[in-house]
């Protein structure tokens, strides 16, 4: 930033509109101070954090890269290129710049929460809570890294010590709506009055962020829900959702367009001519479909057997199927040759979760399922599992949940409804076109009548039954979604109806849905 041994005034003046989130101020200064000056790394780690900003993290990654090459012992950039690496659903990558960052500045605890967060991203939850266990010991007044030690905890089922490092997030920092959240999306704690009264007063205090309210609005429905005053939940929830929908982008009609265009271009005479193509490894297993719709408690189950590995919810088959800026158009144009080599990608890709020798794995990403003709035309022997709830269980489920990520429809009622709807198109087709191919499970039926749906599911999988899939909630593995406290109990029937008492606020979401709220838990014939 330095010119002649001063600050330049215009990058002063972009720093400031940095700090002050003016980035339509910023960019014009900051690209015509390198139109002057190409070389000033400075400048362009200002412009890769703006970059960043707006989630434009490719172009972010460029600058940051072209940063380290004119200055190699740029700490603070590879700081930056090491982050953007870990939004990128890149963690080993980021492992490995964070290394070198460590070295170079041992001192800051912000690069080893990052390091921790990243061990977590690819399986290495002892090494995370070793980290984070001689951060604290060495900085123990650090709130956010409570917290991310919290999340780690309750990953591995360490609850009740999870529940100590988010109140010891909140004790220094009361304000913190990400903790209090991070709380009650255990769904096991019951909030008191003490603690309802000081997420009351945080809510009041003046300048509170917008990212602190809005998980104190969710965290304050869950207490309200708790307690059965349905009406006063629902005012937090929506006011969460409200604010929350506003730092988001979400066309609906996109989604729409896209299963349009998907239906058109994935028949059955392109499944047909495309038989025996694709890479044939039966290694993974995908449990796909809306989010809350019981995905993890089928993950849960088929990681209790012998056979099957549980990993996560894997970005993989997102980011190889967007890879083609054609998509889904592109796809009905590979050759033989590119679908074997997208299948094996995805094999690579996925390796480094898997911890076990175990011949099968799973990838429970929801959102898979617009992908599901790429994953049939890749991987055509994988094994597809269809999670499906009630469309109001379901997406009520949604909209008092929080995502620390993706689901931007989730936001909204009529949103929710909507692409509830264009899922369950989705899967009609593929019913349509490959029937068979995809198990689907219904999660009223799993709560009902367990064992005869467990056994269905493992002869689908072609795996013999095992009792230890009955005793799923006794398995110790790691967790890594808003159900894992769930799925560490026996299986409850209160879930399959805790919309009920909201359904005077629901008629948005109702209209939405249409006639796939009728025909439940099959597809409108029209659809």
């Amino acid at each position: 930033m330095a010119m002649g041994g001063r600050y330049h005034p215009r990058l002063v003046e972009a720093a400031m509109a940095l700090n002050d989130n003016a980035l339509h101020v910023a960019e014009p200064l900051l690209k015509q101070h390198l139109n002057e000056d190409p070389f000033d790394v400075a400048a362009i780690r200002m412009l890769a954090e703006l970059a960043g900003r707006i989630g434009r993290y490719r172009d972010s990654e460029a600058l940051l890269r072209r940063a380290i090459e004119l200055s190699p012992a740029f700490t603070a950039a590879r700081a930056n290129l090491a982050l953007v690496l870990y939004r990128l659903n890149r963690p080993a990558e980021a492992i490995d710049e964070l290394e070198q960052v460590v070295a170079e500045d041992p001192d800051n605890p912000g690069h080893a929460n990052l390091q921790a967060a990243a061990f977590g991203r690819v399986g290495d939850f002892d090494g995370a809570i070793a980290l984070y266990d001689r951060v604290l010991k060495d900085a123990p007044n650090q709130p956010r890294v409570w917290m991310s030690y919290g999340h780690m905890l309750k990953t591995v089922g360490r609850q009740q010590d999870g529940i100590h490092a988010y109140r010891r997030a909140i004790d220094l920092m009361p304000a913190l709506g990400e903790a209090w959240w991070s709380l009650a999306n255990l769904k096991t704690v019951k909030f008191d009055d003490s603690d309802i009264a000081a997420m009351e007063a945080a809510l009041g205090e003046p300048g509170i962020l917008d990212e602190d309210r809005f998980h104190l609005d969710f965290a304050l429905g869950k207490a309200f829900e708790d307690r059965k005053q349905a009406e006063a939940a629902f005012r937090h929830y929506d006011a969460g959702n409200a604010l929350r929908r506003t730092k988001l982008v979400y066309e609906p009609d996109e989604t729409e367009r896209f299963v349009d265009r998907s239906t058109g271009l994935f028949t059955a005479d392109l499944f047909a001519s495309r038989s025996g193509q694709g890479y044939d490894s039966p290694d993974p297993i995908f449990i796909l479909g809306m989010p809350r719709a019981g995905s993890t408690l089928i993950e849960q189950i088929l990681s209790s057997h012998s056979l099957v590995e549980g990993t996560t919810e894997l970005p993989d088959i997102p980011a190889l199927a967007r890879r083609d800026q054609s998509y889904p158009e592109g796809v009905v144009d590979y050759s033989a040759e590119k679908l074997r080599a997208l299948g094996e990608e995805y094999l690579k890709r996925t390796r480094v979760q898997r911890r076990t020798g175990r011949p099968f794995f799973i990838d429970k990403l929801p959102n898979n399922w617009a992908h599901l003709p790429f994953i049939h035309l890749i991987l055509p022997n994988a094994k597809i599992i269809d999670a499906r709830r009630h469309p109001l269980g379901c997406c009520f489920s949604n909209f008092k949940q929080h995502f620390a990520r993706g689901q931007a429809f989730s936001y909204g009622l009529e949103d929710m409804g909507r692409y509830y709807r264009d899922y369950m198109r989705l899967m009609a087709h593929v019913d349509r076109v490959l029937p068979g191919r995809v198990h689907r499970v219904i999660y009223e039926d799993m709560v009902e009548h367990t064992e005869r749906e467990v056994r269905s599911l493992l002869d689908y999988c072609g795996l013999e039954f095992e009792p230890a899939c009955l005793a799923f909630h006794e398995t110790e593995r790691a967790v890594r979604t808003a159900s894992s406290e769930q799925v560490r109990q026996p299986i409850f029937r209160e879930g399959t109806e805790a919309w009920k008492p909201f359904e005077p606020w629901l008629d948005p979401l109702k209209t939405a849905l249409g006639d796939v709220l009728d025909t439940y838990p099959a597809a409108p014939a029209a659809l």
